[in-house]
Formats: structure tokens, sequence, C-alpha cells
């Protein structure tokens, strides 16, 4: 009997882990619409509150260049009702993975008519040859001939807001009343939001700037800022003499009064190139890294970047 009861206990333990991890699959699953990066998600989020679960791929300090997708990833990608990215030169971790995915339950973003009309050329230079190369650089920053960092541009996102209403209705029709009325407060909360940037950065807007990746070129171009140009570093790799000497020329030459890097810098590499300058040095979160899901989360964003931007640019 008791060899029975050994048996038949070890036996119930293996079912318990079992069902337990089958639980656990099935929630990771579960999310009707999957984003890809999390700026993106906080546009969706605030649509589909109330509506349907939303969830994010890509985990805070991680970069749509070089992400690879986890089984609990590709879990949540092929049981999700709908897949929102933006384009295969900006999360080239997912283009393999979506030829198993049916076209309807894919929305790439750059692919929308009104959103291609808006699309900047990617790595404009604003004063002639102001993007220099370290010889050992490679280009994780490439993104193809558009500049694909459309979080950024409010005037973008508003037609992806409206996207997502048109989706979630087509989907949950009965559902029409709340995605209205989460995509009307999304508005109004965006258009405040955009006017209380434009006042608080008046004060910086011929203060020049250069950036380690040219990625906030819609948000400069709505606010009037004055980006002097960008540097392309492998973050890897420590640049050349050569190269430390020339962003240095082009920081005196051009009257820069900040560089903006970004997390994946050492402070090491930044001081190099400020070394002998009063250029100031900033950071740029393009990402939203920190902020919490929440209605009001790209609002929180464009604000962050904002008070990132003044906190070097309005320095006193």
């Amino acid at each position: 009997m008791q060899k029975f009861m050994a048996l038949f206990c070890r036996f119930f333990t293996k079912v318990s882990v079992l069902f337990l991890f089958m639980i656990t699959s099935l929630s990771a699953a579960h999310a009707t619409i999957v984003v890809s990066v999390k700026p993106i998600g906080f546009i969706v989020e605030a649509i589909a509150d109330g509506v349907t679960d939303t969830s994010v791929l890509l985990p805070d300090g991680a970069s749509p260049h070089t992400y690879s997708l986890k089984p609990s990833d590709l879990a949540k990608i092929h049981s999700a009702e709908l897949v929102v990215w933006i384009s295969e030169d900006m999360e080239t971790f997912l283009p393999n993975v979506l030829k198993s995915v049916a076209e309807s339950k894919q929305l790439a973003l750059t692919a929308i008519p009104q959103i291609q009309t808006l699309l900047r050329k990617g790595h404009s230079q604003a004063n002639g040859d102001s993007d220099h190369h370290d010889d050992a650089s490679d280009h994780d920053h490439d993104h193809g001939t558009h500049d694909e960092h459309i979080w950024l541009s409010p005037q973008i996102v508003k037609i992806i807001a409206h996207t997502i209403r048109d989706r979630l209705i087509a989907q949950y029709p009965d559902k029409q009343a709340v995605v209205d009325e989460n995509l009307n407060e999304f508005m109004i909360n965006l258009t405040e939001t955009e006017q209380n940037i434009a006042k608080k950065l008046i004060p910086v807007q011929n203060k020049g700037y250069f950036v380690f990746h040219d990625a906030y070129g819609y948000f400069e171009s709505q606010f009037g800022l004055k980006n002097l140009g960008s540097f392309t570093l492998n973050p890897a790799v420590q640049p050349g003499v050569q190269t430390v000497y020339a962003i240095q020329q082009s920081l005196k030459e051009h009257h820069a009064v900040c560089v903006f890097r970004e997390p994946q810098f050492s402070p090491s590499v930044i001081d190099k190139l400020v070394k002998g300058t009063t250029v100031r040095v900033g950071e740029l979160d393009p990402l939203g890294t920190g902020i919490a899901p929440a209605k009001d989360a790209y609002s929180q964003l464009l604000l962050k970047l904002t008070g990132q931007l003044l906190a070097c640019l309005d320095h006193q």
C-alpha cells in the first residue's frame, strides 16, 4: 500500500507540474494585441484599454536592432489576434517569424499609406558632412532609406491611434463606445501635451547640439530644434584618434552646446569626445525606459524627452 501511495504521489506531482507549466504557457501567450516596442505599446494600450490585453515584446534596455525572441515571445506572437510593428528595417527580429502569421493579423505601421507620405528621409545632416564614421564602426542604427522612429512624430501617432481604433472596432463592434472614448481622451491629452512642449522648448530652439543616434528628427522638426548632426559609432569599439579629433572639431566649429548620448555609450568614450571643449553631455531616451503602462504613458514619454533636452540645453 505504501509503495502504491508513493507512486501515486509521484504521479500526482508530475501531473501538477505539467498542469502549472501549461497554465503559465497559456497566460504568457494570452495577449490579443502584441506590440514590438514600448512607445507603440503606449499608444495601443491607451486605445485598447478596457477592451483587450496588450503585450510589448521588447523589455526595457533592449534594442529593436539586436533583440532575440524568446520562446514566450513566439507563443505571444502566434496566439495574438493582432501583431503591431513598424517595419523590417526597425525590428529586424520579426520578419522571419511573421511569415507564419496571417497577413490579416499583422499591422506594419510604415505600410499605412497616410504614414508613408509623412516619413522622413533617414540620416539627414543639418550641416553638410557632420556624420563621422569610425573605421571600426558597424551600422547597427541604419534603418534603410527612411527614419523609422515614427513614434516621435505626434502627427504620425495620431494616425496610428485612429488605425488601432478602426481595427479594434472591426474586431469588437460591441465595444465601439469604449474605444471611441479612449481615442478621444488620447487625442485631447496629446494635443495638450504638444502645446505644453512647444512652449517649454522655445528658449532652446537656437541652441545647437549633436546626437549619437539620428532618431529624433520628427520631434525636432515639429518643435523647431537645432540638431547639428549625428555621430555613427559602434558602442563596443573605442573611437580612433582621428575620429575623436574630427568630432571635437565639429563640436567647436558648429558651436554645439550639448552632445546627447544614449545609455549604451560608456562615460569614458563621451569624456574623450568632449575633452578640451565647453560642450555639455546629456542623455536622451527615445524608448520610454522606466515609464509604466498608463493611459497617458505616451505623453509621459514626450515630456520625459523634453525634460532631458532642457536639462542640458537650458543649463544655466
